[in-house]
């Protein structure tokens, strides 16, 4: 009995189907294999976006909370952050501003220098121009890598600041992790093979508040923040560059047709 054409077409739908999926599969996993490791640590970008006002408001909300202890943005009114991103000042007064600041006050950290250099060893640095001298990526890296160091006296380590004197004030959000070496063979200049570690990834050993995708968007808003703070009229300026282009191109175009209009009967 013939098969009828319908039928005839099954093969090739399952020979679709299986080519999508095997498709699909290879997809995932290249991107599996191609997401960043832990060993790409000095890769890692912040992609900050001083336009996202959601996220500078988020950032600004968590700068407060877990830095303002003891970092001060000594350049930045309380005023001009709310304006640039749209919060509203009974807003401000009420979730953002220190009990006894005004809005007209400058970002101020309330820990007393002399105690700070006690506690710590030295004085926190102020961070407003932080992201402009040492650039948004160095800031994103530092702040997810932080790992348990049982040598140090604040019992954590970093590794895009060695030995640095901040505490790991993010743990409770991240989780506790430490850093897992391995023994790579190199070859020295007097031709010997020496064995030396060199550091592979990350070992989550505490759990913290939130996911890892949480904290990453954590990371991203705080630094994102912090370069608003060391340039806030950049956006500004961005968006009247775009106009003050365009009046060029007109006015360039209109100078050329008076010229043409003066120049009309030279020969």
């Amino acid at each position: 009995m013939p098969i009828s054409t319908p039928f005839k077409k099954v093969p090739a739908l399952l020979l679709a189907v299986a080519l999508v999926a095997g498709a699909a599969g290879a997809a995932r996993a290249f991107a599996a294999d191609d997401a960043p490791s832990d060993a790409d640590w000095q890769s890692w970008t912040a992609n900050a976006n001083v336009t996202d006002t959601a996220s500078l408001q988020r950032g600004a909300r968590d700068f407060v909370g877990y830095c303002l202890g003891c970092h001060s943005l000594k350049y930045e009114r309380w005023s001009r952050l709310a304006q640039d991103l749209h919060i509203p000042e009974a807003l401000l007064v009420k979730d953002l501003i220190p009990p006894g600041e005004t809005p007209a006050g400058y970002i101020i950290s309330p820990m007393i220098e002399s105690d700070a250099e006690k506690w710590f060893g030295k004085a926190p640095p102020d961070l407003s121009l932080m992201a402009r001298a040492r650039g948004n990526d160095y800031l994103y890296q530092y702040l997810k890598t932080f790992y348990v160091d049982s040598a140090r006296a604040t019992g954590a380590n970093n590794m895009a600041f060695p030995q640095s004197a901040m505490p790991d004030i993010v743990a409770p959000l991240e989780g506790l992790k430490v850093a897992v070496y391995k023994n790579v063979g190199t070859r020295g200049a007097d031709g010997q093979m020496a064995t030396e570690q060199v550091f592979d990834h990350f070992k989550q050993i505490a759990p913290g508040s939130m996911t890892p995708q949480q904290f990453d968007q954590f990371v991203h808003d705080v630094v994102n923040f912090l370069d608003y703070v060391g340039d806030p009229q950049r956006a500004m300026r961005h968006a009247m560059g775009v106009w003050v282009v365009l009046f060029l191109l007109v006015f360039t175009w209109l100078a050329w047709l008076l010229k043409r209009e003066f120049w009309k009967d030279v020969k």
